[in-house]
């Protein structure tokens, strides 16, 4: 591994070092490497980094942790991709609290045309494994990535039926890449390998602790399109990712249920509460995520007779070059305005019939 991404793989050994600080360690000087060799007494004025950051702040340590670690990486046939890498998932790194770092095993298409979650309770029923098959099955035309928690119940079952109809599923694990939890869904994972696999943020051999699963459901919710609800308690892990999900500016669909049953409390509550979209069939979240229309081919920027100012024109630029619809976010990111200006100026395109706003907060040329 070349020095830059050793460096970086080391700060996440640093005690105190979070996704963000490391992120804007890196902003404020200019790489990893550099992180190590600036005087402790300036990295104090980087946001984030206080006395007892630097106290714990060993070199050496870090870098022998970080030897270490790529080998078991090496060991396991573990893929390590950083933020600032190319492969890094687009859709999640549209988030602000994505991970810095991510475990992956498998063979993983990250960039699929279509990315559903589908999430529920450990303790499903007959209802909700039976909406589960009908909606992957009836999505399977698509060929959509399936994402999923490896919990029981719910979870399980899509990564199951996934598998089963041949489609991508990718598992994201609160626990190291090397402790398959639960345990008995090893053979699963197994299957998931020849076409999906699995993914964390944590290192390897780290324990499945109650603290990771939120922060787990933050992964699956960045990486998708839609996310589906089927069987949820009033309180629960599906909920905590549907909120997450609604924050991310993604589609959260659910299934209603038995009012009297108390996993349908969940679902029944996130449609009561506009959090959710009801749905009964994958027709209805084709339709919502307007995956029942054939997209048409996007107009040029050489094509566009409209006046625009600069930064509109730089929008329509930015987009012509991507050649396919992109999140506000992106939008943002890659021409450096601020999201709010970004906002109201994809408005205003919109009203001028130059751009097109899709599902998702996603943006292409009409």
């Amino acid at each position: 591994m070349e020095q830059e991404r050793m460096a970086l793989l080391a700060l996440h050994f640093i005690p105190g070092l979070g996704d963000y600080t490391i992120r804007q360690l890196m902003a404020y000087c200019g790489s990893a490497q550099q992180v190590f060799r600036i005087p402790k007494g300036k990295l104090l004025k980087v946001p984030g980094i206080g006395e007892a950051t630097l106290r714990g702040f060993s070199a050496v340590k870090a870098f022998q942790c970080a030897e270490k670690e790529i080998r078991k990486a090496e060991e396991h046939r573990v893929e390590l991709i950083f933020y600032n890498d190319a492969s890094y998932p687009r859709r999640l790194k549209q988030v602000s609290d994505a991970p810095s770092l991510l475990y992956i095993k498998g063979r993983l298409d990250f960039e699929a045309r279509r990315c559903v979650g589908i999430v529920g309770t450990r303790r499903c029923t007959d209802y909700g494994r039976e909406c589960t098959t009908e909606l992957i099955t009836g999505l399977s035309h698509h060929q959509p990535l399936i994402v999923s928690g490896l919990a029981y119940g719910i979870d399980i079952h899509a990564h199951q039926e996934a598998v089963r109809l041949g489609l991508q599923t990718i598992g994201i694990m609160g626990s190291g890449i090397d402790v398959i939890y639960p345990h008995a869904h090893i053979d699963t994972v197994r299957r998931m390998m020849g076409n999906g696999g699995i993914v964390t943020e944590n290192q390897f051999a780290a324990k499945p602790d109650a603290h990771n699963f939120p922060a787990r459901n933050r992964i699956i919710a960045g990486l998708i399109d839609a996310l589906v609800v089927v069987e949820a308690a009033e309180r629960g892990g599906a909920l905590i990712t549907a909120d997450i999900a609604n924050s991310y500016d993604r589609e959260v669909l659910t299934f209603p249920g038995d009012v009297k049953r108390s996993f349908s409390v969940g679902c029944n509550n996130l449609i009561k509460s506009n959090r959710a979209h009801l749905i009964t069939s994958a027709a209805d979240l084709e339709r919502i995520m307007n995956w029942d229309v054939e997209v048409a081919t996007p107009v040029r920027a050489s094509e566009v007779t409209v006046p625009l100012d600069a930064d509109e024109q730089q929008i329509v630029a930015c987009l012509d070059a991507a050649g396919k619809a992109l999140h506000i976010d992106e939008l943002s990111w890659r021409t450096t305005l601020p999201v709010a200006r970004m906002a109201s100026l994809l408005l205003g395109l919109e009203m001028k019939a130059v751009v097109k706003g899709l599902p998702g907060r996603m943006y292409r040329i009409r």
